[in-house]
């Protein structure tokens, strides 16, 4: 998967034969001269908008030919809506889709997977430092991660399962799985810091607004995730709306949320630790605005190449036990749902790093 990235400001994208322009204006705060960069179309799997610029209509006719998807994002990053080339005409998959949406027992077997999935992938992050480290506090998070991932698994549903809609959802068995997972998320970033040689004053997950530089990079890397995941969804042709650990509302791509959880921390979080202990960012690329950080420009783009990086790193599937980039990861675990909706296999086989 080739994604091209649109962050310069005021940029313009048209095509030309069979390949695209981006014509790049002059920047005089930067020093940089007006230029056009040419990339051929052919190889373009996803458009990414980060920055005012504008693509004419026979360059998105284009892309939307060939399935390439088109994701506007605000300025600092966040998800604002998508272009795509059609809905699937499998209909009958996205029937299986809802059935077991509509069916506790299955949702929630599903909700188990991803939510297992993720909290051993987390502490998979501290174990692989730790092994450098030997820092009893991160040893004692593992313990911790370990005993909540026992929790989980251990959750057992009737396979009758009457929901009171009046009843808190912390009463039903999903309220219980997603309390689990957020006590377990609790312990792994509370250890986070100790995966960073520069911690830059993170001292726990800060979304809305990111209160320093690392819940800034983590909330723009979640984003990322999530685009590359509604393509893949897309691409597989399951609802990204209707989900099964996350609540399916307006808007909510709750389904993309549901398969992302598995990456969060072999994509997203092991990228955050790479740009910080390599010294890719530092503070320096972050400007503090109003109590939140976000990202400057030439920091974005650094934080978009190492991304990319990962997503293009090899890897042995744990299912299919082939390598694959971690980018074609994604599409894989889509249509291991697929089938699993389906019937095809008799249960979904989450992605869990060695």
């Amino acid at each position: 998967m080739t994604t091209l990235y649109l962050t310069e400001p005021y940029s313009s994208v048209r095509k030309e034969g069979d390949t695209l322009v981006v014509k790049i204006p002059a920047n005089k705060e930067q020093n940089t001269a007006a230029r056009d960069v040419r990339v051929p179309l052919l190889k373009i799997d996803q458009v990414v908008v980060l920055a005012d610029s504008t693509l004419t209509t026979p360059a998105l006719l284009a892309l939307l030919e060939q399935k390439a998807d088109i994701c506007f994002c605000t300025y600092n990053g966040q998800f604002a809506g998508r272009l795509a080339s059609g809905f699937s005409r499998n209909g009958l998959l996205r029937i299986e889709q809802h059935r077991a949406h509509n069916d506790y027992a299955r949702r929630m077997g599903l909700a188990q997977a991803f939510v297992a999935a993720k909290l051993a992938n987390q502490r998979t992050q501290l174990l692989r430092t730790n092994r450098k480290l030997a820092d009893p506090a991160l040893a004692a998070a593992t313990e911790q991660m370990a005993g909540v991932i026992s929790s989980v698994k251990a959750l057992a549903v009737p396979a009758e399962v009457h929901v009171d809609p009046t009843r808190p959802q912390a009463d039903t068995p999903l309220g219980t799985l997603q309390g689990l997972e957020g006590a377990a998320a609790a312990i792994y970033f509370a250890a986070f810091p100790k995966l960073l040689h520069e911690p830059m004053g993170f001292a726990g997950r800060r979304k809305r607004p990111p209160t320093d530089p690392v819940n800034a990079m983590l909330s723009f890397g979640y984003t990322l995730l999530m685009n590359n995941m509604l393509s893949a969804i897309g691409l597989v042709g399951l609802d990204p709306y209707v989900g099964y650990l996350h609540s399916s509302q307006y808007g909510k791509p709750a389904l993309a949320l549901d398969l992302m959880e598995e990456f969060r921390p072999i994509i997203v979080d092991s990228v955050v630790q790479t740009v910080i202990n390599n010294r890719v960012l530092t503070e320096k690329d972050f400007i503090p605005e109003l109590g939140a950080h976000r990202m400057t420009d030439p920091g974005r783009r650094k934080f978009l190449q190492k991304f990319e990086e990962r997503l293009n790193q090899t890897v042995k599937h744990p299912t299919f036990a082939y390598e694959a980039t971690y980018g074609r990861c994604l599409e894989l675990q889509v249509r291991l749902l697929a089938k699993t909706l389906t019937g095809e296999i008799p249960a979904y086989r989450p992605f869990v790093a060695r």
